[in-house]
């Protein structure tokens, strides 16, 4: 009995094992792709009509320490340059550690999130912590670069 319980999880390991080379990357790659989308569309769309940006700044956002005007400008700055990174999984960890700071600052600056968007805020914090812990996997610029250096 005790060799078919050993043989039953020495082929549920295996099993776990190829499936995380395999499903693993592809998770880390399709979340790079989802905060990169969420992010920078959200960006362009502040850019596309930037009187009401500049507007939602002044009046409706309550970004603390910063003065409206430069909240604007770094706001929409860091929503449409830290997904590019992210995308290509470059300096992935770094960036998502910004990126992940960034959500949480939107959501206290922006008390009607509390209402209707928080759970999506939490969901992409918690896929941006994710990269910061795993970091990118190794469909990126980050592991073609280390694999770079490591062979010289």
């Amino acid at each position: 009995m005790s060799y078919s319980i050993k043989s039953i999880v020495s082929c549920y390991d295996c099993a776990v094992e190829k499936s995380q080379y395999y499903f693993v990357p592809a998770f880390l790659l399709f979340l790079r792709i989802w905060i990169a989308e969420v992010f920078f569309f959200s960006g362009w769309v502040k850019v596309q009509d930037w009187g009401s940006t500049l507007f939602l700044f002044e009046l409706e956002y309550q970004v603390p320490l910063l003065p409206w005007q430069l909240a604007a400008y770094l706001g929409t700055a860091a929503e449409l340059i830290l997904p590019i990174f992210i995308v290509f999984g470059l300096l992935t960890r770094p960036m998502a550690a910004i990126l992940f700071i960034f959500n949480i600052i939107a959501v206290i600056s922006y008390p009607v999130l509390w209402e209707k968007g928080f759970y999506d805020h939490q969901l992409w914090g918690l896929m941006i912590l994710i990269l910061v812990v795993w970091g990118p996997g190794p469909f990126s610029i980050d592991n073609w670069l280390k694999r770079r250096i490591l062979s010289q």
